[in-house]
C-alpha cells in the first residue's frame, strides 16, 4: 500500500541560530503532537490509514431499527419550530428596532438559518445511484416522498439564498467520494503541485482566518481552484443532462429570492433588509463554512488521512471525518455534529443520529475519534481547533494512495505570511 506519511513528509519550521521564534515553537508542538499520536498508533497496532476489519454492513446491523423510519410529522414539526422562531425573532427586532438588541439578533437568526440549511439538507430528494452504493446514499431523511422532500428543501434553501438541486447534487457528489483527494467536493486537499500553482492572494485567502468562513457564496458561484463549474449553471461540469432542468428549477427560485430581497429594498431602504436578512446572512455563511471545515479537517490527536485509487473505497472514506460538540447548539443545529454515522448512512433522520452514533461505537472502535467537549454551552474550544488546522492542513502529496495534510512553513501564522500577496 503505497502512502504518504506525515511523520516524514511535513517540512521543518524555518528557523535559525539561535532561540526558536514562537511561530516554530507552535510548528515544532504541532509536529510532536502529530508524531505522539503516530507513535502511540504503531505500538498499539493501529493505524486509521489501515482497511478497517469490519464491514459496512457490520455497522449497519448495529443500528436499532427504529433509527431508520422516517416520520414526516415529526419532521416538519422541526420545521415549522425552526420559522415560528426566526420570524419571531425577526418581528422582535424589527419592533425595537435598538442597537442594543441587534448584536444578539444578528448572531441568533444567523444560527437559525443554519438550522434552517440543515433541515433544508435533511430534505433533500432520493436520488438513483450505482448499485454498489445507492443502499448507503441519497439523503431524503425527512420523508419517503420526493415530491415533499423537493417542496420544503426549495423553500428552507431558497430563502437562505443556496439553490437547492444544484447544491444538493454537488454535496451527493461530496457524499459518493467522500475521503477522495481527486474526486470530493467538499473542503478536499489540494495536491501539492495545484497548492504550488495557484497565485499567493488565493492561498492566503484559503488558510488565513477569518477568510475561509466567508468561501461559502463563491463556492456556490466559482467552485474552487481545480475544479470547474457553477451551483447555478445547468451547463456545469457538475450535473448530467437528466439534471438541467432540475438546476434550472432552483436557479429560478434563488433568482426569485434575490428579487424579493430587492423589492423590499425598494419598499423599505436597504438599511432595514441589511439588518434583518443581510447581517443573518453572513453569520449562516460562517456557520456553514465553521462547521463544514471542521468535519472534515483534523490536527494532532485527529490527524485522519485522505486515499486515492484502490485503497479508497466508501467506507474508509466515510470514516474520514469528524464528529464535533457544538454545546448549546447541537439540539438547535439539529444534531449536524454527529457527522460519521451520517457520512456512512445520510438517510438516518436527524433526530435519530445520535442514538445511532452511541450504537456503532463499538464496532467502529479505535476509527471513531470521541469529539473534544465544549467547557460551556458556547464551544470556543473550535476556535482554536479550527486555527490551529489552518496553520498546519495544507496540502497532500501528488503521489501516494494514502495521504495526509502537510504543512507550509511559508504559509501564514497568526496573520504573518512570508508570501508576498
Amino acid at each position: 500500500m503505497a502512502s504518504s506519511n506525515p511523520r516524514t513528509n511535513t517540512p521543518k519550521p524555518e528557523g535559525g541560530g539561535g532561540g526558536l521564534t514562537r511561530r516554530e515553537k507552535m510548528n515544532g508542538l504541532e509536529r510532536q503532537t502529530k508524531l505522539n499520536q503516530e507513535e502511540q498508533e504503531e505500538e498499539e497496532g493501529f493505524s486509521h490509514g489501515d482497511p478497517p476489519p469490519f464491514r459496512l454492513a457490520d455497522v449497519r446491523a448495529a443500528i436499532p431499527k427504529h433509527c431508520w423510519v422516517k416520520d414526516p410529522w415529526k419532521s416538519m414539526s422541526y420545521v415549522v419550530r425552526d420559522l415560528v422562531v426566526v420570524f419571531a425573532l425577526m418581528g422582535i427586532a424589527f419592533s425595537l428596532d435598538s442597537w442594543g438588541f441587534w448584536p444578539f439578533y444578528w448572531f441568533a437568526q444567523g444560527t437559525m438559518f443554519w438550522a434552517l440549511f440543515v433541515l433544508g439538507h435533511d430534505w433533500r430528494a432520493k436520488i438513483s445511484w450505482p448499485r454498489m452504493v445507492r443502499v448507503v446514499i441519497g439523503h431524503g431523511s425527512f420523508s419517503n416522498s420526493n415530491t415533499l422532500n423537493s417542496v420544503v428543501g426549495h423553500i428552507l434553501h431558497s430563502s437562505i439564498l443556496v439553490p437547492y438541486h444544484g447544491w444538493r447534487i454537488s454535496h451527493r457528489t461530496h457524499h459518493a467520494n467522500h475521503g477522495h483527494v481527486e474526486k470530493d467536493e467538499s473542503w478536499h486537499p489540494w495536491p501539492e503541485t495545484l497548492y504550488r500553482s495557484v497565485p499567493n492572494s488565493t492561498r492566503m485567502l484559503r488558510y488565513t482566518a477569518p477568510f475561509p468562513l466567508f468561501a461559502y457564496p463563491f463556492y456556490l458561484a466559482w467552485r474552487e481552484p481545480g475544479k470547474k463549474g457553477s451551483h447555478f449553471h445547468p451547463e456545469s461540469d457538475l450535473f448530467t443532462s437528466s439534471e438541467k432542468l432540475d438546476v434550472v428549477t432552483s436557479t429560478i427560485c434563488w433568482c426569485a429570492m434575490v428579487a424579493l430581497l430587492a423589492t423590499l429594498c425598494f419598499i423599505f431602504g436597504p438599511t432595514p433588509v441589511l439588518k434583518l436578512y443581510g447581517v443573518p446572512y453572513l453569520v449562516f455563511v460562517m456557520w456553514i463554512d465553521l462547521v463544514t471545515y471542521l468535519h472534515h479537517h483534523g490536527h494532532g490527536e485527529e490527524t485522519l488521512p485522505w486515499y486515492r485509487g484502490k485503497e479508497w473505497n466508501f467506507l474508509r472514506g466515510g470514516l474520514t471525518t469528524l464528529d464535533r460538540d457544538y454545546g448549546v447548539f447541537n439540539k438547535i443545529h439539529h444534531d449536524i455534529g454527529t457527522h460519521v454515522v451520517h457520512h456512512l448512512f445520510p438517510q438516518i433522520p436527524h433526530y435519530h443520529l445520535v442514538e445511532a452514533t452511541e450504537a456503532v461505537k463499538p464496532i467502529l472502535g479505535k476509527y471513531y475519534k470521541e469529539p473534544k467537549r465544549s467547557q460551556g454551552p458556547f464551544p470556543f474550544h473550535l476556535i482554536e481547533s479550527f486555527l490551529n488546522s489552518l496553520r498546519i492542513n495544507h496540502f497532500v502529496s501528488d503521489s501516494g494512495d494514502v495521504v495526509y495534510y502537510q504543512t507550509d512553513p511559508h504559509l501564514a501564522i497568526d496573520g504573518v505570511s512570508k508570501y508576498s500577496m
